[in-house]
């Protein structure tokens, strides 16, 4: 087949999306597909306009990359592409907006608010209505970004002005929520809709104490422990919950799903990734591999699953 894969982007996961976007083309190359790297800038869609293949796979995070934009242009051109479509890209990128979405299908999930940023905002009057709802430690983040990018845990009320104004670097949303401590877990989903199965449980261990952007991409910034060492009962829960995330998102052919594991034993969701990272670090890899798939058979299954979507709509 003749495959192009899009990866770099512009948003604050570039350096990843190019990482990602690496492993893709060998893989595919290595299991026999023609493949067109393009380095994709909203600002050039010329090179997507231009674009004469069987399929695209979408080696992009973040904005618009992860957020249904380029997925509504593939729509539009009639260009068939790898994982989730436009409403449930915009829904799981908006973590607001998914947050609702979970809690419809009773989806464990720490408290939260979200608050409007902009330039006539008042500042001040936000971080009073945080201060008034929230208790620290919580969490100040941008509603619609991703590898923990302009996040800020808030252990003293006096930070929260800070953390307001770095999270609006990134968004005009931005998202309060209570800090949960516990476990970081993650669940790796892939498979036709309606009969996607998750993968083993990985813990996620970071060295620094944090899982921020160098504990996930810089090596042996994590270490990673699969299967997670979890209760019969406690892994079938959160395995079920993860399918049920993305399921109810509405995704395809694969995602990853993160959650923390609370000290009273609860799974609390945080996210849903529809294009989580496939770098040499990258958790849905590791998750794959614990159960004998090879990286290259992984994107290989993502290619088959999707040609059998386009055949089961036409």
């Amino acid at each position: 087949m003749k495959i192009a894969v899009l990866y770099g982007g512009i948003s604050g996961e570039r350096e990843v999306s190019l990482s990602s976007g690496k492993g893709i083309m060998n893989a595919l190359r290595d299991k026999g597909h023609e493949v067109i790297g393009v380095d994709f800038n909203p600002n050039n869609l010329e090179d997507i306009i231009k674009l004469n293949v069987d399929l695209v796979f979408i080696g992009l995070h973040g904005k618009y990359g992860e957020d249904g934009r380029i997925q509504g242009l593939l729509d539009m051109m009639g260009i068939p592409y790898v994982g989730s479509g436009v409403l449930s890209s915009a829904l799981a990128m908006d973590k607001a907006k998914a947050k609702q979405v979970f809690m419809m299908n009773k989806i464990p999930l720490a408290k939260s608010e979200v608050y409007a940023i902009s330039k006539a905002t008042k500042k001040e009057f936000i971080v009073n209505k945080i201060n008034n709802a929230f208790t620290p430690p919580f969490v100040i983040k941008p509603n619609k970004e991703g590898s923990t990018l302009g996040l800020t845990i808030v252990t003293d009320s006096n930070q929260v002005m800070e953390a307001v104004n770095r999270a609006a670097e990134s968004d005009d949303m931005i998202l309060v929520e209570d800090f949960i401590k516990g476990r970081e877990l993650t669940v790796a989903i892939i498979g036709e809709k309606g009969n996607e199965e998750a993968l083993p449980i990985i813990e996620i261990i970071p060295k620094n104490g944090f899982y921020d952007y160098e504990a996930k991409y810089a090596p042996g910034g994590s270490q990673h422990i699969v299967p997670a060492v979890i209760d019969e009962e406690t892994t079938g829960l959160i395995q079920s919950y993860a399918i049920l995330a993305h399921q109810s998102l509405g995704c395809e052919t694969y995602s990853r799903v993160d959650f923390i594991l609370n000290e009273d034993g609860l799974p609390m969701i945080l996210e849903v990734n529809t294009l989580p990272g496939m770098t040499p670090t990258s958790l849905f890899p590791d998750a794959a591999n614990a159960v004998g798939i090879k990286y290259e058979d992984m994107i290989e299954k993502f290619v088959t699953l999707s040609m059998g979507k386009i055949e089961t709509n036409s």
